[in-house]
């Protein structure tokens, strides 16, 4: 699945329960137009929202993503901890061997946003998180600490 492919999937979880972008953009607290250009990938989904929506619909990060065929995990938080986010994202990086440069090549930004996200003082950006956890078969449920545990996927 690619990141387009994800946000096709939040377009079919709002149309199976017959929701409108305006319905979806209220909840979220943002203009339609705002909502609208996420689904047709003219802005990046922020992590915030991408919580919020999966809470919403009641699915895992991971389900929304394609990383998983099970709707949501138990014990399934739905706030995001900035500290506990950043924690998770070095402790990937670390355990994975990469410096921040090299994630940062990865990703194709630079060192200083990956200190950033693991210092806590940004949520990382939706598509990165998608490509760490694709790439390395992490789930983003865990990265975020949504769970506090690894599952397959």
């Amino acid at each position: 699945m690619k990141y387009e492919e994800v946000l096709n999937k939040i377009k079919l979880l709002r149309k199976s329960i017959n929701i409108s972008q305006d319905e979806m953009a209220n909840y979220l607290e943002i203009d339609r137009t705002t909502y609208n250009h996420y689904e047709n990938n003219y802005h990046t989904i922020p992590i915030k929202h991408m919580i919020a929506i999966s809470n919403y619909f009641q699915v895992s990060i991971d389900y929304i993503f394609g990383f998983t065929i099970e709707e949501s995990y138990s014990n399934l938080k739905s706030l995001p901890n900035k500290e506990l986010i950043s924690k998770n994202i070095k402790n990937f990086r670390k355990i994975n061997q990469l410096t921040q440069e090299k994630l940062a090549k990865i990703l194709n930004t630079n060192q200083s946003v990956i200190a950033n996200y693991e210092r806590g003082r940004n949520y990382i950006a939706t598509p990165f998180l998608y490509t760490i956890c694709k790439k390395y078969g992490v789930s983003a449920d865990y990265l975020l600490g949504r769970i506090n545990y690894q599952p397959k996927l």
